[in-house]
């Protein structure tokens, strides 16, 4: 699929600036008018198509989050966020980058990422909300699309590896090199105008948006205002974010002023949003020593709740270090003394899975599907505890119960492509890791896995034709990348 021909013009300066330069030019740099109301630009199926290509291209540059809770977590306050914009129904996609560097960025079709060093910044709930509502705002006001129009020389593919790597701009230097050296082999020239008036029309919209989810809007200024003061620590390393959200004195005071009248109230804090920071904490941590003494040093401090936190913390990093028999002995209590949360339950269970006491450890697993029937996370946890246990067609069974949504991730393919190799069904195995593949950027692999099931014994003539539909419509698509490389 190629787009209408136009100017699609996507500056790559961002990515390819000295790091002095970059520090000079903050300034003058401005957010991306991509966008068109009418919709005459890209219609709202080639929005959609483009946006999977995007996600599928930043799986093969960045390392996405599988993490179920994390993920689930995200896309909660992301829905929330939506539900309350401009556009509730258009479809939302949500997910965070394991990257240390401070940034977040809206793609094509709705796809909004956030760092994991971002959200350890944050210092409130309402902190990480008002920047999602604000790149929230740039998809729902069209800024995306104004200046993406097309490209005539561009295969789908291409336009989509592209975007992704000027997105992420100063993450991934390589990625965008060659993003740059596709656009030059296809004599396409891309540029992104940022304007310094739709990053206030996204203050203006996502403020209003964070203020009808009932966040706090002064949570906005206020999370800028420490960007800002913390740029003098940073030098000439200056966050992503601040590269593609420049922010002024001038863009804090409005902000400021707008927030100001919205009735002042009290905006705690989700025990979810404390449970994920301390569990991209120890995940992101170099030092698993390190991480423990930080928990250990909050178990004295502050409320209960953030207490608590820190004894699961501590827990996390007892577990990320293979002590389990200290974190059975912290989750057991915390899940005895608060037997209403999943991510409580759910951690005993992992530790003895981690620790193969997979009776007991399925056990708990079951129990917590009963009680939390909703909770997804806690559903594929479950799966992975079946398939380690050995019992991969319960595992199966289960897999096909879970919603459509949840049936598209990458983790999805993985565990059902590993529960028919299990049950040795050798073509159902590689067809869905094929699927695999796709879903996070690999299309050559993807082709590999389809030519590997269609040589399988167990094949069918169902099976079969679905086989050759997906060989062919993977090909093509490679066979246009590569005509753009």
């Amino acid at each position: 699929m190629k787009f209408k021909p136009s100017a699609l013009t996507l500056a790559l300066s961002l990515a390819l600036f000295p790091a002095a330069q970059q520090a000079v030019e903050i300034d003058k740099i401005e957010l991306p008018d991509m966008g068109d109301s009418s919709g005459a630009l890209i219609t709202p199926a080639q929005e959609q198509e483009l946006g999977a290509a995007f996600f599928r291209s930043l799986h093969s540059q960045v390392a996405i989050s599988q993490d179920a809770e994390i993920q689930q977590y995200i896309d909660s306050i992301g829905q929330r966020l939506a539900t309350n914009s401009d556009t509730p129904g258009y479809p939302f996609h949500f997910f965070v980058v394991m990257e240390n560097q401070i940034n977040a960025f809206a793609g094509p079709g709705g796809y909004i990422g956030v760092n994991s060093g971002l959200i350890l910044t944050t210092e409130a709930e309402s902190e990480l909300a008002s920047v999602m509502a604000h790149e929230v705002a740039h998809v729902t006001q069209r800024h995306l699309y104004r200046a993406f129009e097309a490209a005539s020389r561009l295969s789908l593919p291409t336009a989509a590896a592209t975007l992704a790597a000027i997105l992420l701009g100063t993450q991934s230097p390589a990625a965008a090199q060659a993003a740059l050296m596709a656009i030059q082999a296809g004599s396409v020239q891309f540029q992104i105008d940022f304007t310094r008036e739709h990053e206030a029309e996204a203050d203006r919209v996502g403020m209003q948006t964070l203020a009808g989810s009932q966040y706090d809007p002064r949570s906005m200024p206020t999370f800028f205002e420490r960007l800002q003061q913390s740029t003098r620590y940073y030098g000439q390393d200056v966050p992503e974010f601040l590269r593609t959200h420049p922010v002024t004195a001038s863009r804090i005071s409005d902000t400021r002023g707008r927030a100001e009248t919205y009735p002042y109230k009290q905006y705690p804090d989700s025990l979810g949003y404390q449970l994920v920071k301390a569990k991209l904490r120890v995940i992101t941590a170099s030092d698993t020593a390190d991480v423990a003494k930080y928990f250990q040093s909050r178990l004295t401090q502050g409320t209960e709740e953030q207490r608590t936190v820190s004894r699961y913390g501590m827990g996390l990093a007892q577990l990320h270090a293979q002590k389990f028999k200290e974190a059975e002995t912290i989750f057991r209590q915390l899940a005895q003394e608060h037997p209403e949360q999943a991510q409580y339950a759910a951690a005993l269970a992992r530790t003895l899975l981690e620790a193969k006491h997979y009776p007991e450890a399925l056990a708990l697993y079951q129990k917590a599907v009963q009680q939390f029937p909703d909770n997804d996370a806690v559903k594929l946890e479950y799966i992975t505890s079946l398939l380690k246990a050995g019992n991969p067609e319960a595992a199966r069974k289960n897999l096909m119960a879970l919603n459509p949504k949840i049936q598209q991730k990458p983790m999805y393919m993985q565990l059902l492509a590993q529960a028919y190799s299990d049950l040795n069904q050798s073509a159902e195995s590689h067809r869905y890791l094929a699927e695999y593949y796709y879903i996070t950027g690999q299309t050559r692999n993807a082709i590999l896995q389809i030519k590997l099931a269609q040589k399988s014994k167990d094949l069918n003539f169902y099976l079969s034709s679905i086989l050759n539909e997906r060989l062919s419509f993977f090909m093509n698509e490679e066979e246009e990348a590569r005509r753009n490389r």
